[in-house]
């Protein structure tokens, strides 16, 4: 009996978490990868979840608004607070690494992004935005169909996840792509830290007298041992990759730091990396929250963008951010928001920096909430279209305008 790629999915590596099809596909493609001949100076996408919902509103102050500061009497920021961008907004001022990339041209903010009828699960959102299906339920993401699609030199590593789990938006029909926990030491498996774990499976799954036939264990053995073959793999092939970016010592710090050596090792012919950072839902206290997740993100990402530069790749890699959903507009009475809609999309690296979008209004709300002014999915075309030079059609349904913020 085969094993589809589809029915498998190995998700209990903390080093390497990998969706397994065809027999050897994993083992081959890491052998591709080990001699692999992908150039340098091909671009590469970062996508950084915000996950959890982050707050818009504080994140893009429309701090001259006197609706903003009457429905936020506690959280509400103020001229004197925020880091203005063009005298009606400005940024939360833990932003203020983010701020002076602005300042230079190398950020793009998309403002109220989102998308028709939205859902406040963050399930439902979650998956809306990475299969970028608002309207049904896809069982690929919007990332793996542009892997399937986009015709790029296959290797193990030509999309990457730093995260703990596969994110949904990775799924694909033909590519298999690790997640690398990047908050793991030497990425190793979960199983590798059980005393005998491994070897108790390689002798299990090898086993004739188990009281029990399944077609599936060789294919779970096999793609154990490709996987313990890979968590070897990457440490050495990264290894000659050297920085002095100061990092912050953080989650997001340590992730940006393993991206920008992942992108830095050309061989490994990388072109999409995922990671996340959170959680942002502040129903609670938001404002401690919120401040002390914005600043890492900031600091994080400034110090990418100058590891970058130190190795010439600053001009190939564009990030971008995203977040399941924005919060209401009004605070609660525990000084926090609740589950709302739009917020803004962030694109760093070499995009023409400014606003785009139209800025949400506060006095036409969507049921309490800032309604979206812009589809997501335009962003998605964007960065498919311009960023790439691929098609979006195919990986996204139907066509979407694209913004001039990419040359």
């Amino acid at each position: 009996m085969k094993l589809g790629r589809k029915q498998f999915l190995l998700g209990t590596i903390s080093g390497l978490a990998v969706v397994a099809g065809n027999q050897g596909v994993f083992g081959k493609a890491l052998a591709q990868t080990a001699t692999g001949s992908a150039g340098s100076a091909d671009p590469v996408l970062v996508v950084i979840n915000l996950q959890g919902g982050n707050d818009g509103l504080n994140t893009l102050v429309p701090y001259n608004d006197p609706i903003y500061q009457q429905m936020r009497p506690g959280l509400g920021l103020t001229a004197r607070e925020v880091l203005d961008v063009n005298g009606a907004v400005g940024l939360n001022p833990n932003l203020r690494a983010l701020k002076a990339m602005y300042d230079k041209g190398q950020v793009a903010i998309v403002q109220g992004a989102g998308y028709p009828n939205p859902d406040h699960s963050h399930f439902r959102s979650t998956e809306i935005w990475q299969t970028a299906n608002p309207t049904g339920y896809d069982t690929t993401g919007w990332l793996g169909r542009l892997l399937d699609r986009a015709g790029w030199q296959e290797s193990l590593f030509t999309g990457v996840a730093v995260s703990p789990v596969l994110p949904e938006l990775f799924i694909a029909e033909h590519h298999d792509v690790p997640a690398i926990d990047g908050a793991a030491r030497g990425f190793q498996l979960a199983i590798d830290r059980m005393r005998g774990g491994a070897r108790e499976f390689e002798a299990i799954s090898a086993a004739s007298d188990l009281p029990f036939r399944s077609p599936f264990l060789p294919k779970i053995a096999e793609v154990q041992r490709d996987t313990q073959r890979g968590s070897e793999e990457l440490p050495r092939l990264i290894a000659g990759y050297k920085t002095s970016a100061s990092y912050p010592a953080t989650g997001i710090g340590r992730s940006l730091a393993l991206a920008a050596q992942i992108i830095g090792t050309p061989s490994l012919g990388t072109r999409v990396i995922y990671v996340q950072h959170g959680s942002f839902d502040t129903h609670v206290s938001q404002k401690a929250t919120q401040d002390r997740l914005l600043g890492q993100f900031s600091d994080a990402v400034a110090a990418f963008y100058d590891d970058l530069a130190q190795h010439g790749n600053e001009r190939r890699v564009l990030t971008m951010t995203f977040s399941e959903f924005g919060r209401r507009v009004a605070e609660n009475a525990s000084r926090g928001t609740d589950h709302g809609e739009a917020s803004p999309m962030f694109l760093i690296g070499p995009v023409k920096g400014g606003l785009y979008g139209t800025a949400p209004s506060l006095r036409q709300l969507h049921e309490g909430n800032v309604a979206y002014t812009t589809d997501f999915r335009s962003v998605y075309a964007t960065v498919i279209e311009r960023w790439f030079g691929a098609s979006a059609s195919g990986v996204l349904a139907g066509t979407w305008p694209t913004l001039p913020l990419l040359g």
